[in-house]
């Protein structure tokens, strides 16, 4: 299993410092939202790239509706050429309250499915250089030879981890089709629930059966808490997602006033198994 820390906020310099942090504690990947008014994420990441090494850099998540899918393509493939190939896009429909409606987003569930899925069609399609060609409901893109962006370092893509709202079949269906799963389960009155590991499995068993055969392992990534002065309960919290077929660990201290307990965690380091 590797491990990831969410930072729940901070400008730039905060951002760039606290994943220089997390390099040094042994945290294997470094993650901050992307929200409708905020700091910039990929400024942010840009200056944590300039700080570090080897960590791994992303954003939890990136709403791909409301981005221009070829400026996502841009954004992501030259900060990728800057840290050498270690960005990560995880990517989703995002939270409705982070600003959509209020900036005049689209908040349609559907339409922002459709976006998502086309944007995705696309920023992979820039990567992959020019020339490209896209015909969709929403965007067309024709082949251009004016300054396109290198393309991304790591390869065959950079990874794109997407949330699967289990057990809907069509955003199951669309996880598996890309290179890790952001569990998200929905319960009967459309509600959503915390998973199990035995909802894990049964998340990975599905996707298993609809990936295309020459496919990469998918990953599974899994968020939470855990004590950062107690490795024994860390690893009791953790070891049974683990055990269900979870990949990653991102730890996380999502909430208003936490940057203080946040930070305390980051440098404790990761909840490896001793």
């Amino acid at each position: 299993m590797r491990y990831g820390f969410i930072l729940p906020g901070g400008d730039a310099r905060v951002v760039a410092e606290s994943a220089r942090a997390a390099e040094q504690a042994g945290w294997d990947a470094f993650f901050i939202a992307d929200c409708v008014w905020s700091v910039d994420p990929w400024v942010s990441l840009t200056a944590a790239a300039m700080l570090t090494e080897h960590i791994e850099l992303g954003t939890m998540l990136t709403p791909v509706s409301r981005y221009r899918p070829w400026s996502l393509a841009a954004q992501t493939a030259t900060l990728d050429d800057l840290s050498g190939g270690r960005v990560i896009l995880a990517v989703g429909l995002g939270a409705l309250d982070t600003g959509f409606a209020e900036f005049g987003e689209e908040t349609d569930r559907k339409t922002r499915a459709e976006l998502m899925d086309e944007g995705l069609a696309i920023v992979e399609g820039l990567w992959h250089g020019q020339p490209f060609t896209f015909d969709g409901k929403h965007y067309h893109v024709r082949p251009t030879t004016f300054a396109p962006p290198p393309s991304p370092v790591r390869k065959p893509r950079i990874p794109v981890w997407v949330v699967g709202a289990w057990p809907r079949p069509k955003s199951m269906d669309r996880v598996a089709r890309w290179d890790g799963l952001l569990p998200n389960k929905i319960g009967a009155d459309g509600q959503q629930e915390d998973y199990t590991p035995d909802d894990l499995r049964a998340m990975a068993a599905y996707l298993a059966e609809r990936r295309p055969a020459d496919a990469a392992p998918l990953d599974i990534i899994v968020e939470g808490e855990t004590p950062g002065d107690d490795p024994a309960a860390a690893q009791a919290i953790v070891r049974p997602m683990r055990e269900a077929g979870a990949t990653w660990w991102l730890e996380s201290r999502w909430g208003d006033g936490r940057a203080d307990e946040a930070q305390q965690r980051l440098r404790q380091g990761p909840p490896r198994d001793a």
